[in-house]
């Protein structure tokens, strides 16, 4: 039994990893940007444009990313995501100036935008129902922790070798991810050589889940994931204004020296980190014990947004700088409460097409990224404080909250037309205790 549990955690493992890796690419510009501004000349108008080159791809490749993995297969399709990404990454190292530069992170940002989607298709799967939160969780606290940990890494090696380096040796990293997943990872536990009939009855139907097949569903999953996508909209803003505007926060309306920015800037993420993986960790827990999924989805995502709201609030007015700092920490906790939680619905409305609709409701959050960090500036420049900034922010937490008690996990997306096709070529006959396995438990 040792060995079965090994192979669905090996794989959790493989994910996590990826979500780690992806991140540390991600936020990496950041930390080098200074460093790449002063040998290229660069202004903060154009170093603005280079952080923004990631965002619109990375809109644009969330339901497409899904959706290509809910027709070919999540192996194939996060193996060229991981390649793009990769590559961009290490080509970086490699740049010549500023449109070079933009040209590497709009490929990171193709590369990435599909890449949660995918993995998302891909445990849908590997998981069973009892599972999800945990696995969305611990994968995006995985995530955190490479957001947390990217300053540091990346600013050891600008210190003994260069920006350049840094680059060349994360993307050098992404690509051996690229390898092990290729030698380990298969779309179907079915499919693995070291999987047996014991875990497979242990996942459950996820196991036999293949590639979406016929015309999808579009009208249908719009209608079950659009409440999914705004209430990911509500969340993300105030997410990325914490990981857009907090070192400035911090400096200019709290006081704090580097020194205190750079501790200050990384607990709020360490919080974010437990809070992922507790949330999916007690809506799990909710569903094996009240077997009410929608209880389980929706207690935890609309309290942990409420909660969030509530901490918001009155880290505006207060002014001692430390109770807004634990306030800070507290509030992204709640906040990320809720982010496993908004990644298994797509799991539990959409099925076989939950890449599409993990893409789908990625969406809210990606569209937040492309306009809350902007119109966040734009308030403090105009008002020349944050309190509407963060009052707006906080409202949306609320509006957030309420929305949050409309969603329905039950209601799925009719599957009714599509035929279960293996991604094998050859079809391989499914064991024994699968062929019982009831039609009316398709999600």
């Amino acid at each position: 039994m040792i060995r079965n549990i090994k192979t669905r955690h090996m794989i959790l493992g493989l994910l996590c990893a990826m979500y780690f890796i992806a991140y540390v690419d991600r936020v990496n510009i950041a930390v080098a940007a200074p460093f790449i501004a002063e040998e290229f000349n660069l202004s903060p108008t154009e170093l603005g444009f280079i952080f923004s080159a990631f965002a619109y791809p990375y809109l644009v490749m969330q339901i497409l990313g899904g959706w290509l993995a809910d027709r070919f297969g999540p192996k194939k399709i996060l193996l060229i995501l991981s390649l793009i990404w990769g590559l961009a990454t290490l080509l970086t190292g490699f740049i010549g100036g500023l449109m070079a530069l933009v040209i590497m992170r709009v490929l990171l940002g193709v590369g990435e935008g599909g890449a949660f989607p995918t993995a998302t298709r891909a445990m849908t799967s590997w998981m069973p129902k009892s599972s999800r939160g945990f696995a969305q969780g611990i994968t995006h606290s995985f995530s955190r922790l490479g957001g947390a940990i990217t300053p540091p890494v990346v600013l050891a090696i600008v210190y003994y070798a260069g920006w350049r380096e840094a680059f060349i040796v994360l993307g050098a990293v992404s690509l051996l991810w690229t390898l092990a997943y290729l030698l380990l990872f298969t779309d179907t536990p079915h499919q693995h050589k070291t999987i047996t009939p014991a875990e497979l009855e242990e996942i459950g139907e996820p196991a036999r889940k293949n590639k979406a097949s016929g015309k999808t569903p579009w009208k249908d999953m719009i209608s079950k994931m659009w409440l999914v996508t705004f209430v990911d909209f509500c969340y993300g803003w105030s997410l990325w204004v914490f990981l857009t505007w907090l070192p400035s926060y911090l400096k200019d309306d709290r006081g704090f020296d580097l020194k205190a920015m750079a501790l200050f800037t990384t607990l709020p993420l360490l919080a974010g980190v437990i809070g992922d993986t507790l949330g999916g960790v007690i809506s799990d827990k909710l569903y094996i014990r009240t077997k009410r999924l929608r209880f389980a989805r929706v207690s935890v995502l609309s309290l942990g947004l409420f909660l969030a709201f509530l901490c918001i609030m009155p880290m505006i007015f207060i002014r001692d700088p430390l109770i807004a700092i634990v306030l800070i920490s507290a509030c992204f906790f709640f906040l990320e409460l809720t982010n496993p939680v908004l990644w298994s619905l797509p799991m539990d409305i959409a099925g076989k097409y939950a890449g599409t609709a993990g893409g789908m409701m990625n969406s809210g959050f990606g569209l937040a990224g492309a306009i809350s960090p902007v119109v966040f500036g734009f308030l403090i420049q105009t008002t020349g404080n944050y309190t509407l900034p963060f009052l707006i922010s906080g409202g949306l937490l609320l509006i957030g909250a309420i929305a949050a008690l409309m969603i329905d996990p039950n209601r799925t997306v009719n599957d009714a037309a599509a035929k279960p096709v293996d991604f094998q070529f050859k079809a391989r006959p499914a064991p024994a205790f699968a062929l019982g396995v009831s039609s009316s438990h398709k999600r």
